[in-house]
């Protein structure tokens, strides 16, 4: 996968593209802080192979657990929006407060674009989330996630940093590993989804950018409508 500093580069390449083209780029979910990289005014601090090397053997060794609880205890605004589970994003924060000797958080950008963009979030009640959550990962397994995750254990994925964390590939893991059971393993992947659901919802409230529209059951018909009416709008955030 990417880093942030590596998907600015392609992001902005291709919207500078589309731009050319007179064409009007959209850029549709993901994390919050990768979007950001793409549209804000956003620097990153170098890395140090020797710090990171460190980190990384932490890591192995230990766990994304103590290396999250050591960044909690650093920068308690990091922690909270990094989940304890991703374990490449702990490090590099870990890596950043060592090499700067300031927060993580410090180094994250004001709300100073480099497009004039137009950015609209969609809200949706929270006991409507957790049961659409709750669909998604029983679709997820009636589609053959084990099967899935089972062939993938057999090409390596164990060994892969980033994608054997991934939601619900990390919770069938260690179900095929026999440390819970496959109905244990749904049951974790809806209440991590649940929780990385919540942060990134409580990252994109912070951007008083935003402009949230409901995307609840109700309202659904006509969010495409009231999308396109801001957008027709001189409204730039």
């Amino acid at each position: 996968p990417a880093s942030v500093a590596e998907y600015q580069r392609l992001a902005r390449a291709e919207i500078d593209r589309l731009l050319a083209a007179g064409r009007v780029p959209v850029l549709v979910g993901g994390s919050g802080l990768y979007v950001r990289g793409a549209i804000d005014v956003m620097e990153f601090p170098g890395t140090d192979p020797g710090v990171r090397a460190r980190l990384e053997a932490d890591l192995a060794d230990h766990g994304s657990g103590p290396l999250h609880a050591r960044l909690a205890a650093a920068d308690p605004a990091a922690a909270r929006a990094i989940l304890p589970s991703n374990g490449r994003r702990v490090v590099r924060a870990l890596e950043v407060i060592e090499i700067t000797g300031r927060p993580f958080t410090a180094n994250l950008p004001g709300h100073e674009s480099v497009y004039g963009t137009l950015q609209i979030g969609v809200g949706v009640p929270r006991p409507e989330l957790d049961a659409r959550i709750a669909l998604r990962v029983d679709r997820m397994w009636e589609a053959g996630l084990v099967d899935e995750v089972r062939e993938l254990a057999g090409a390596g994925l164990r060994q892969g940093r980033t994608a054997s964390r991934a939601l619900g590939y990390q919770q069938v893991l260690a179900a095929l590993a026999g440390d819970c059971g496959e109905d244990d393993a749904r049951a974790e992947t809806v209440r991590a989804t649940k929780r990385f659901a919540r942060r990134q919802d409580s990252w994109f409230r912070r951007d008083p950018r935003v402009h949230w529209l409901s995307g609840a059951d109700g309202e659904r018909d006509g969010l495409t409508g009231r999308a396109l009416a801001l957008l027709e709008r001189p409204v730039t955030a």
